[in-house]
């Protein structure tokens, strides 16, 4: 994987809030979400960054790629930089 989505900086840039304020559990609780399974196991951390992105997308956030590595180095991904290849995946808007 050279290119990704960190969904901390996608969450701050989009709900307008500090780094201080991105920490999973954090954005969890900001989105009146709660943490599903064990703190710190990877496939639960997943799964709970999953939810947060899945709710991003139904506020209406377009997530892009924002890092990548060039050269053993990690790089930010101007947001204003058209998108490569296939657009995201739209997900289906749920009525509360």
């Amino acid at each position: 994987a050279k290119k990704w989505i960190n969904i901390r900086k996608s969450y701050g840039n989009f709900y307008k809030v500090p780094r201080n304020q991105t920490k999973l559990t954090i954005m969890l609780e900001n989105l009146g979400m709660n943490y599903d399974g064990r703190p710190h196991s990877g496939l639960d951390d997943s799964k709970n960054i999953a939810r947060i992105a899945i709710r991003m997308l139904q506020d209406g956030c377009d997530l892009r790629v924002n890092e990548r590595l060039h050269g053993g180095q990690l790089m930010t991904v101007s947001s204003s930089a058209p998108l490569e290849g296939a657009p995201a995946p739209q997900m289906p808007r749920y009525r509360n």
